[in-house]
């Protein structure tokens, strides 16, 4: 607040009381002393002006009357900061956009010769003659408030000018909050840091024979697959073997509860209650109903900065999904998101839960395979009346992989990967054939 530099501070307001403002400001815990509020006659009302006058119109003499009332103020106040929320009524009194400009002309002269800082607040409007503002402001500042296809409401800061200074451009989330607002600038991936492209294992061998040796530090990899193909299992074997190396992980549940995700991957022999208790992973549940795109970036950051965490895991990227208005903006920020975390040497793992559980119908909620270093995908199948599951890397940018299907087995002495499935043609469609040379040597 100005008071705190002791520097005084003027609002101007036509539509709101002065105790309004009070609670306001008491419900973030400040205070309004040193801070002039003088709230503005209603046009019109100056004794005798309105009767007495008959030869000029009555918008023209209540313009001029509001900034007489003006001037007036800030010639007895003095102020160095000032904010101005009248600017929608103005532009009613003018009438017209040349007389509405004119005034602004003379509000911006009229502070800049007392030196004062002035935020002017407007609610836009649409159509031609209704962008005055922005022309002579130094800096333009649009807040947006809108509701995502689930329902969820979000706040967006977008930058549309700021004179003689760089400025961070496109939409930023931000939240009103007990104390002010908060904002969450989109994440610039920045130059890419020093790390070494190592290879990070998952502690199973046979694994990691089938990706090449490991995932690298930097990459970003999807995995993908029906519910119930082991995605998350696979996943939390690098984060569990990020722990056993001393390195941190960061978990974020956006569907499982955080008991529920300890509990199963324990019965599957890793010790994951251990590694949070030794800080040396972390997880944490996601509701996208109270977690913007931007404050969920920002965590994932913070975690990286100031944690050091080196494997991020998203499990799912189907809820992430939730918070996002459309898939062109779920798209752009997970670019950004993978972007920095790349340029930040950390290895990034995005769990997409895709429909179906067998068959050629399984599909997808959206295809983010472009922007992932990796590709494993995950599959159940039917062979004999059991029902299997199978793993097979189908992209890697870095390094050579197997090009084979492996057997996935989750059991409760751990998760295994076998040899190369044969003898089975149609594996990936979940219900595939025995190959003839098979069936005979079963024969």
């Amino acid at each position: 607040m100005p008071d705190d530099l002791g520097e005084a501070g003027l609002f101007f307001t036509l539509t709101q009381r002065e105790a309004d403002l009070q609670d306001t400001a008491a419900s973030h815990g400040w205070s309004l002393e040193g801070v002039h509020v003088h709230q503005l006659r209603r046009p019109g009302t100056a004794q005798g002006r309105m009767a007495d006058q008959a030869l000029f119109p009555t918008g023209d003499v209540e313009l001029v009357e509001v900034m007489e009332e003006v001037l007036a103020v800030v010639e007895r106040v003095r102020p160095a900061r000032v904010v101005f929320d009248a600017i929608a009524e103005l532009r009613l009194l003018a009438n017209n956009s040349t007389r509405f400009q004119h005034q602004l002309f003379a509000l911006r002269d009229m502070f800049a010769n007392s030196g004062a800082t002035v935020v002017f607040l407007d609610t836009p409007r649409q159509g031609p003659g209704t962008r005055e503002l922005e022309h002579i402001a130094h800096g333009v500042i649009l807040l947006e408030h809108c509701l995502t296809r689930f329902g969820n409401a979000q706040r967006r800061l977008r930058v549309l000018k700021m004179r003689g200074m760089g400025y961070g451009e496109g939409l930023h989330d931000c939240r009103i909050k007990a104390g002010g607002l908060v904002v969450y600038p989109r994440l610039l991936p920045g130059e890419d840091g020093t790390h070494e492209g190592k290879l990070l294992e998952s502690g199973v061998e046979m694994l990691d024979q089938l990706v090449g040796g490991g995932l690298a530090e930097g990459s970003s990899c999807l995995f993908v697959g029906p519910s119930g193909a082991g995605k998350s299992s696979v996943s939390t074997l690098y984060a569990c073997a990020a722990a056993v190396r001393g390195d941190r992980s960061a978990v974020f549940l956006f569907e499982e509860r955080p008991e529920t995700f300890i509990r199963r991957s324990e019965s599957l022999g890793m010790p994951v209650r251990s590694h949070i208790e030794a800080e040396l992973m972390l997880v944490r549940p996601v509701n996208t109903a109270e977690l913007s795109p931007g404050e969920f970036a920002e965590l994932v950051r913070q975690q990286v900065q100031d944690r050091g965490v080196r494997v991020v895991t998203i499990d799912s990227l189907t809820g992430y999904i939730s918070a996002m208005p459309d898939e062109q903006m779920l798209l752009t920020q997970m670019h950004d998101l993978l972007h920095y975390l790349s340029g930040q040497g950390v290895l990034t793992i995005l769990v997409v839960a895709q429909h179906g559980i067998v068959g050629s119908a399984v599909s997808g909620p959206v295809d983010v395979s472009y922007l992932a270093d990796a590709v494993l995908l995950f599959r159940h199948f039917e062979a004999n009346g059991v029902i299997r599951r199978a793993i097979s890397v189908f992209k890697k940018r870095y390094g050579d992989h197997e090009k084979t299907i492996r057997e996935l087995i989750i059991t409760g002495d751990g998760i295994q990967v076998g040899e190369q499935l044969r003898g089975f043609r149609g594996l990936l469609t979940g219900n595939p054939s025995a190959l003839a040379e098979a069936v005979e040597r079963r024969g």
